[in-house]
């Protein structure tokens, strides 16, 4: 069993940045794949960003635009979601996520084996 439990959420302005983390507990995170999703108003839940254990990362469409990094440490066995240029349809609530795969599974089903309760990002105009 893996817990997960996000921080680091809240009201921003516009063109801000925050950083999300997710602290694990369990079972052996090093071997997990952590990644985000975020859920907006209206909308389905979406993949935001995967990384490996070792580091090899997955990217949707905003991490691509270089607007949101995804890293990890190992050590203290929490992921990081680095979100800059924020804009108000980044507005939603945040997942943490962990699967012992890595890879397509996290673009195409988003069906992963642990959650975290989420937390919620604002960004004001």
């Amino acid at each position: 069993q893996v817990q997960l439990v996000e921080s680091g959420g809240g009201l921003v302005q516009a063109g801000g940045s925050l950083r999300l983390s997710c602290a694990a507990s369990g079972r052996t995170f090093s071997r997990y794949a952590m990644g985000w999703f975020r859920q907006r108003r209206g909308q389905e839940r979406e993949f935001v960003a995967v990384i490996s254990w070792n580091g090899s990362t997955l990217n949707g469409a905003d991490s691509a635009q270089g607007r949101f990094t995804i890293s990890r440490d190992n050590a203290k066995n929490t992921v990081y979601l680095q979100m800059n240029s924020l804009k108000p349809e980044d507005t939603g609530v945040y997942y943490c996520a962990a699967d012992p795969i890595y890879g397509s599974k996290w673009i195409l089903t988003g069906s992963m084996d642990y959650w975290g309760k989420g937390i919620l990002v604002t960004v004001s105009s």
